[in-house]
């Protein structure tokens, strides 16, 4: 399964680029994240807990970031294994280009699932893992902020979220 979009976030490159190598980051915005340690350096360890279809698993996985080009671009990488569930790996080329004050992520997501994961067939597989794509990067969004304009039509759908958190807490 191959997918490719972009997000605007309301903060520059720098910014951008420092979340994404950010555990706190990174925890908060992987869908069923329970756990995240680690370093940019040495790779992160996580473990996720997600219900595909009828089958509902904890994975335990690693991530790695590669070809990394501050505040340019970078390769995250990771593979997941879920038990009897069977396992989930994948990648994400991601690049930042500024645009006055705020940045335009781009990402190439791969992703491949094997054991009773692949036997749900590629409909329910591409569809979760474009879910999850999707959810990870307008989570990342939303926790740096998303453009002025979309603002208001988020707040007003969701309240509750707070937008920016990240953000206020590098300013701090």
């Amino acid at each position: 399964m191959n997918l490719s979009d972009t997000k605007t976030i309301d903060a520059d490159r720098a910014t951008v680029y420092a979340a994404l190598l950010n555990a706190e980051v990174l925890q908060a915005c992987v869908p069923g994240c329970q756990e995240m340690t680690g370093s940019p350096e040495n790779g992160f360890e996580a473990v996720v807990v997600q219900k595909v279809g009828p089958v509902k698993a904890t994975f335990k996985g690693a991530v790695q970031l590669s070809e990394m080009v501050e505040p340019e671009s970078l390769t995250i990488t990771g593979e997941g294994k879920g038990g009897a569930a069977g396992f989930a790996k994948g990648g994400a080329k991601v690049r930042l280009e500024a645009d006055g004050d705020q940045t335009i992520l781009h990402y190439d997501v791969e992703a491949k699932v094997g054991g009773k994961l692949a036997q749900l067939g590629s409909r329910i597989i591409d569809g979760f893992a474009k879910k999850m794509a999707d959810q990870f990067f307008s989570n990342f969004q939303d926790a740096l902020g998303t453009p002025s304009q979309e603002v208001a039509a988020t707040a007003e759908a969701a309240p509750e979220q707070k937008k920016g958190w990240f953000r206020k807490l590098v300013k701090s």
